[in-house]
Parts: structure tokens; sequence; C-alpha cells
């Protein structure tokens, strides 16, 4: 091999090194010598040499320039995964959210309900035994005592009213059968305790207020009134308007200028000013002695909407909507002492069943309506109205039939 590798100081005598130096080109610097042998003791270590690939073949996937392999990268550790991976945390998070949403629930109409005022509408004296089912007593004041000047032209109520009597009057029964809602039309001529024979029965709410109004109704129907529930001009309008407005379904167009109210025939959304004169409008256009007959089923329909709405799963579900009926109702309604919110909810749970297909609505029987000089006088046919009365006293709602409680000859 002389003259064919390179020597360490240049002489013939070296021993060559080309096999592990390689050839071509003058060294810069003279190379190291190749170290000492180990001593006898110890095992000779194997000294690796990387392997050169062949002219023309493609350096290895990671191969680095000079024909280098970079040294295997660790495997990640399980402890380098995010926590939130783990199912573990995301129930404990979901549960956490459902407790809160639970409170949320609960203490919302609590607090609410503690601003309710409370009204006493129990009268002295005899009144009817307890009875099966509860029957709420509904009224809708039409006091504009708490309205202002604008309020009062915004709302189409006219001026002050002197002492407030009702626009609405309805009984809410309860119990083993359908739920069913009875309108009594506020001129219905009745006795009025220790005030007169012959007298409206909307003057009783005027005179003595809930306890002479529900005293009135005990002893007319024998009906024992077990809750109470009355509804403000204002306050009506602000549940409307909490729940997102709500659908009426005029079968004509209704213009009546006294209730500020102009609107189409059909189905449709509206305000709640507007739902306010919808229900109750008795002057409107198409005229007619059947005002307030129509303008009880009217007000049965704006109720049963204003139900539907509030026992809605959204409104449950929507946070908001779910704040605003709440603190909205202090100031549309006061209760009857002793009612509380279970109560109330299963109030409005049987209001919006009974003008469904789940429940019966109807308007208590009457035998004619007198009319004249701008005012009418509903006289009460007895022998139907009893079997109505009847059918609430003993709670056989399902015996009720639509020949109770259509009016004759109206």
């Amino acid at each position: 091999m002389a003259g064919s590798g390179r020597r360490g100081d240049g002489s013939g005598d070296e021993p060559d090194y080309d096999w592990i130096y390689g050839s071509g080109g003058e060294p810069t610097q003279e190379r190291p010598r190749p170290p000492a042998p180990p001593p006898a003791d110890r095992p000779e270590p194997t000294m690796l040499l990387p392997q050169q690939p062949r002219p023309g073949t493609p350096p290895p996937p990671g191969a680095q320039p000079g024909g280098s392999t970079p040294p295997p990268q660790a495997a990640p550790t399980r402890r380098s995964r995010s926590g939130w991976r783990r199912p573990g945390r995301w129930i404990k998070l979901i549960l956490a959210l459902l407790a809160l949403w639970l409170v949320y629930l609960i203490a919302v109409p609590i607090f609410a309900w503690s601003k309710v005022d409370k009204v006493a509408y129990e009268p002295d004296g005899d009144r009817p035994g307890d009875q099966p089912g509860t029957t709420y007593l509904i009224v809708g004041s039409d006091s504009r005592g708490e309205l202002s000047k604008e309020d009062r032209e915004r709302l189409g109520t006219g001026g002050d009213a002197g002492n407030p009597r009702t626009d609405t009057i309805m009984l809410l029964h309860t119990g083993s059968g359908p739920d069913t809602l009875v309108s009594i039309p506020r001129d219905t001529l009745v006795d009025i305790p220790g005030h007169g024979s012959g007298e409206k029965i909307n003057a009783a709410f005027a005179i003595g207020g809930p306890e002479l109004l529900t005293e009135t109704i005990e002893s007319t129907t024998g009906i024992r009134i077990d809750d109470y529930v009355e509804i403000g001009f204002s306050g009506f309008v602000d549940v409307v308007d909490a729940v997102g407005g709500v659908e009426i379904c005029p079968k004509q167009a209704i213009d009546d200028k006294q209730a500020n109210l102009d609107i189409e025939k059909g189905c449709q959304e509206v305000d709640g000013v507007t739902a306010l004169g919808y229900s109750r409008s008795r002057h409107a256009a198409y005229g007619g002695s059947n005002d307030d007959f129509a303008r009880v089923r009217r007000q049965r329909e704006v109720i049963a909407a204003i139900g539907d709405k509030v026992v809605s799963p959204w409104t449950v579900l929507n946070p908001v909507r779910y704040w605003r009926l709440n603190m909205a109702a202090p100031g549309a309604i006061a209760v009857g002492e002793g009612m509380g919110p279970l109560d109330a909810a299963r109030f409005a749970l049987a209001m919006s069943a009974s003008s469904s297909g789940k429940g019966t609505s109807c308007t208590l029987p009457v035998d004619y309506q007198a009319v004249g000089s701008g005012y009418s006088d509903v006289v009460i046919d007895a022998e139907r109205a009893d079997q109505l009365f009847d059918i609430i006293i003993e709670d056989r709602t399902d015996d009720l039939t639509t020949k109770i409680c259509n009016q004759k000859g109206l």
C-alpha cells in the first residue's frame, strides 16, 4: 500500500491510516494519534463509526447534513396531556353549573314573591264548607290611581274612574277533572250582601273590595273561593312584555278608540299594550248587544296565552325572560293571604290548560241581556247556572257541556 496513504510524519515507515480518515486533499493540521490500547483488566470498548451512505443513495429521513442522524426524541408522557380532557373534571363542572342553575330557578321566584302584595279576601261570617279541588277568584282591576296621565293615554284607560271596579271576573277550578275557567260578565245582576238586590256584580268590588266581592260570589253560587288573584292594568302589560308578547286570533278586525285598539283579523303576535286593549274592548266597531260576551272570551284567550308562555320550557331555559317575568309579577298581581309560590305555579298551569285541549272554558249561563242608555244588565239563567255551580262544587268538571255554558238567545 506504499504511496497510497497518508502517514503520520510524511515518512515511509509510518502505518497507513487512510482506511480510517479517508483521502483527498492535504490536512490543515496534524491529526491526533489513535488512543492507546486500554488496560488489560478492562474490556476493550467497541468504536462504532457512522455508516456512510453509498453514493447516489438519498439520506434517511431526519438525517442532518454530514450524514449524522439526530438522537431519538423522548416520547411525551401522560402528564403532558391537558387536565380538561379528563371526563371526571367535565362531569364535575357540569354538575356544578346545574346546581347553580337550580339555585337560580328557586331563588328568583322566592325573591320576587316576597315583593308581591298580599290582600285580605276572605269574608267574615258564614261561608260554604270545604269542597274538593281548588277554586281561584281572578279579578282584573280597572284602578287608574297609580297610572300617570301619560300611562293612561298610552294604555287607553281613560281618566280616573273613582273607586276601582273590575273589568274581569273569573272562576278557575282545578281538581280531579279538566281545569275549568268560568267568566262572569261584570254587568251580571246579583244580590250584594248588605247593599241591596239587582246590583251589578262589579259594584261589589267598588263598594267593599275583594272581601265583599268574594262574599257576593259565594252567596250567589255556593262555590267556596280558595285563593284570590288580582291583576292590574300596568302590571298586565308588563307581564305580557316580559314573556315576549302573546298570540291573539281575532275573528274580525277591531277598531275601538276607547280601548286604544286597532287590529286586523287573524292570528298575530301583540305586545302588552295591544293585549290589554284587546281584552278590555267593549265598544268595537262591529258593535251589537253581545260585546260583553265577546269581551270575556277575549279575556280568557289573552290570559290563557300568557299562561302558555309562563309555563313554556323556553321561559325556564331563558334566564333573561325568567328574570323579567318574575320581576314583573310584583307590579302585576296581588294575591290572597296564604297563597304561596307553589300555589301560584299550579294556578299558572291550570290557566294554561283551561283554554287548551286539556281543559274547559265557558261563560256564566245567561238568560238575557238588557241594553239601554249605553249600559247592559245581564240576567242569569238560574236553571243552567245551578247545574254549572253544582258541577264545580262537586268537582265533576268532566260533566260540563256546551249546553250548560253557552248563552241562550244571545
